[in-house]
């Protein structure tokens, strides 16, 4: 050990923890030497010694021990019960001597240092040029990394292109947005845990999942591929094989033995679409894979393992699926650690002009074909993908389609006008007979005709919408008024929920005797 050394000859070696103490311009008021219970005698003779040579320096020991010096288990939790313990004055610096004790140690020292458990600063000694001539040389280390401005704007920019890869390199505007990439990209590269991502259909869950692998794959935190399965195409004994896979002979037709998804997923990311169409035995099985890296293929009594990163998508409640028991509370909240929700395209206006440059980008380099709007076809589109009145409702999955049509229509020349006009229509059309499926939306169009329902504004249309459709299935006007404002009438001394539906549908020219079909 560096700092050993009895009788008259010590004096002549470089020993580390007394040379700190001997530099002029590095005062010391405390040193908190750290040994093991074996080493005490040499713990006294360098206590001596500090003190003859700094005698403002106050030495005090601290047994600690290891099992084995070299084992970083071991030590590395021996080190961070003595940080967890030592009573740190914020008002104080702390330097940690990192140049004695074993490699093991040093790492140990390092790392609680650089995660902030010892609030410090490192300083690593060296010996003089040549044998006592002196202390020595010093360098002080400071961890904190926010202080160094050219690893700071290093840091910044491998951040931008962390989130650029989640983007797929589309300058979004939408600040909501970004800050939610922002808050991926940290838990990413941060956390092996599952993700859960939710959404509506077409939000792009499956492209970010996919992106998410990618950023990892760069920071070697992968050394498999990305799996992707969609659960709603999993159905009845299918599922199971296809999931955990089976052996030969396992039911009828399994001729030979099949891995699953979840063992070539081993090393890798594993993305499962709607995981809410997951049967009950999937997703007991699916459980015991993510939390214990082990299940049971069909037909086999041989555990397999398999080692991934679970993403998790949905478009659906599951909450309200757990309540109406077709989901498993343990599996929620086994896979709700991190959940992001994806907006929908109509919240992200600004966001659709970057989005669609980035679709005729695609266009062009699947099909080998250039593709462009002329100026004044770009802005009438632009004018109403932003607008209200497109609900964009199968979000970016009606965007691409609807840059295919007009790229694949356009035949390599610039998208035009008309052929913008056109799409509008069409556009309009396809949204239209999406939203007479909803039963609100059927009872409106049953009780008011198209030149009635246009000059209501949208967000009056949903309410009207929802009011008819109550109406329609209660018996009288007060049982209607009684379902439309039960919280608020929770309110109220009196409620007089009869009277309030009669003016609301007057509003509109509605009677309450010509809706409902229970009276």
């Amino acid at each position: 050990m560096l700092d050993q050394g009895k009788g008259p000859t010590r004096w002549e070696r470089w020993r580390p923890s007394v040379a700190l103490c001997q530099h002029e311009d590095l005062l010391l008021s405390r040193f908190e030497l750290l040994h093991e219970p074996k080493f005490t005698a040499l713990y006294q003779q360098i206590e001596a010694d500090i003190k003859s040579v700094s005698p403002e320096t106050e030495v005090r020991p601290h047994a600690v021990r290891f099992e084995n010096a070299w084992d970083f288990q071991d030590v590395y939790g021996a080190l961070h019960d003595f940080a967890h313990g030592y009573p740190f004055n914020p008002e104080e610096e702390y330097l940690v001597h990192i140049t004695t004790g074993t490699h093991v140690a040093q790492i140990c020292l390092f790392l609680l240092t650089e995660a902030r458990y010892l609030p410090a600063k490192l300083v690593q000694t060296a010996p003089p040029g040549k044998w006592g001539t002196g202390p020595g040389s010093y360098d002080v280390v400071d961890l904190d990394l926010s202080k160094y401005d050219r690893l700071a704007s290093r840091f910044a920019l491998e951040q931008q292109e962390s989130a650029s890869i989640l983007k797929s390199g589309i300058e979004t505007r939408n600040a909501p947005f970004n800050q939610l990439i922002d808050r991926i990209e940290r838990v990413a590269i941060s956390s092996k845990s599952p993700i859960l991502l939710t959404g509506p259909t077409g939000a792009g869950k499956s492209q970010l999942a996919r992106r998410i692998y990618e950023l990892k794959k760069a920071r070697r935190q992968l050394s498999g591929g990305f799996v992707e399965v969609n659960c709603a195409t999993l159905r009845g004994d299918g599922a199971m094989s296809a999931l955990f896979g089976h052996r030969r002979g396992a039911f009828t037709g399994a001729i030979s033995d099949r891995a699953g998804l979840l063992r070539i997923a081993d090393g890798g990311l594993l993305f499962l679409d709607e995981a809410a169409e997951l049967g009950p035995d999937e997703q007991a099985m699916l459980l015991r894979a993510v939390e214990e890296k082990t299940f049971l293929p069909v037909g086999s009594d041989k555990e397999q393992q398999s080692d991934f990163q679970l993403i998790a998508g949905t478009n659906s409640d599951l909450k309200k699926a757990v309540a109406a028991g077709q989901f498993r509370e343990d599996l929620l909240a086994r896979i709700n650690l991190w959940t992001f929700e994806l907006p929908p395209l109509r919240q992200r206006p600004e966001d659709i002009e970057p989005n669609l440059r980035y679709e005729l980008e695609q266009y062009a380099r699947r099909h080998g074909q250039k593709a462009s709007f002329n100026k004044e076809a770009q802005e009438h589109f632009l004018r109403f993908a932003a607008s209200p009145e497109a609900t964009w409702v199968g979000n970016f999955r009606d965007l691409n389609a609807a840059v295919t049509r007009l790229a694949t229509l356009a035949g390599g020349e610039r998208i035009n006008l008309q052929l913008v006009e056109e799409e509008i229509a069409r556009l309009r059309q396809q949204w239209r007979q999406e939203e007479t499926s909803d039963p609100a939306r059927l009872a409106l169009d049953r009780h008011l005709s198209f030149e009635q329902i246009e000059p209501i504004d949208p967000f009056d249309r949903v309410q009207l919408a929802e009011t008819l459709r109550v109406c329609e299935g209660a018996r009288s006007l007060s049982e209607a008024g009684r379902i439309l404002f039960a919280a608020s009438r929770q309110k109220k001394e009196t409620a007089n929920d009869a009277d309030r539906l009669r003016k609301y549908l007057a509003r509109f020219g509605l009677e309450f005797k010509t809706l409902s079909r229970k009276g």
